[in-house]
């Protein structure tokens, strides 16, 4: 009875532990939502007002009235012609550029990382050792360091004030390397060497043996590559200058007058950026949980 009630005693501790963890992490989210439907006098009252008197969409109709700007534009190579696409609100552009630049980095990062991974934990070639080094070495190095260099490659290369300018940085992340290579490393040499004998070739192995197995990793590493690009907001205020090739954080910075802040035009812009964010959050769950335990155990 006694051992009962002590199990009982702690599974109703670490329950409320983990529920006012949950709502104080929640809570800012819940803030930024609901302070985008007040009133510019509700926001800056020195009473807090924990849930709205009066519902507004005003915060939302400056997001969206502010600025106008093309859907997107296709320059044409070795040209000065651009083909633009309709006219809608500058936000919307915005958040388009976010949602690519994210989406792109991703998929890009996820394809580079699995084969280096996987070439890096089962193959042997002279200078992996070497090379392996070469990328943990590199991670760390804060971003800030190699920015002036990534700044002058960008502008050689024609692609400075572009989205591209943000997107390909991003692929050459050392910690994506990393963490598959680590997972790769899980994959029993037995299974790889039975699909040889069964006549499977290199790429033959990798998508059906190696892939499915650095599954979880690979989720988890979306995950990651995602929220990243989505935040660094120091590499696109280098990166990108003109109206129409903003993301959602800059545009929305650029709205801010000098003398003043609209709390309320923040929030509406915060809310509309964290849905792309959340909705791959709950796609990527499973993998995301699954890959951590995973490199928990391995660790």
């Amino acid at each position: 009875m006694k051992t009962l009630n002590r199990s009982l005693c702690y599974k109703i501790f670490s329950t409320a532990i983990v529920v006012l963890l949950a709502l104080a992490f929640a809570f800012p989210l819940y803030w930024i939502i609901t302070g985008s439907f007040k009133t510019g006098r509700a926001i800056n009252a020195a009473a807090p007002q924990w849930w709205p008197q009066e519902w507004v969409l005003d915060n939302y109709r400056t997001l969206f009235s502010r600025q106008k700007a093309p859907l997107w534009e296709l320059h044409i190579p070795f040209t000065n012609l651009a083909v633009t696409g309709p006219s809608l609100p500058a936000a919307l552009r915005w958040l388009t550029n976010t949602v690519f630049m994210a989406v792109t980095s991703m998929l890009l990062t996820c394809v580079t990382a699995a084969m280096a991974g996987y070439a890096l934990a089962k193959k042997r070639f002279a200078g992996r050792t070497l090379l392996f080094s070469l990328i943990v070495c590199a991670m760390a190095l804060p971003k800030q360091v190699i920015l002036i260099p990534l700044l002058r490659e960008m502008s050689a290369l024609n692609l400075y004030n572009t989205i591209w300018a943000v997107i390909l940085p991003i692929v050459g992340w050392p910690f994506g390397v990393f963490l598959i290579k680590q997972f790769a490393e899980g994959i029993p040499g037995e299974m790889m060497e039975a699909a040889r004998i069964d006549g499977a070739g290199e790429w033959k192995t990798f998508l059906s043996v190696a892939l499915p197995m650095i599954k979880p990793g690979i989720g988890a590493l979306a995950i990651f590559t995602f929220i990243s690009s989505w935040n660094d907001y120091f590499m696109q205020l280098i990166m990108l200058t003109s109206t129409g090739n903003l993301t959602i954080s800059l545009g929305i910075a650029k709205l801010q007058s000098e003398n003043s802040t609209d709390f309320g035009l923040i929030m509406a812009g915060a809310s509309l950026a964290a849905i792309p964010i959340i909705t791959v959050f709950l796609i990527f769950q499973k993998y995301f949980t699954k890959g951590i335990t995973m490199g928990a155990v391995k660790g």
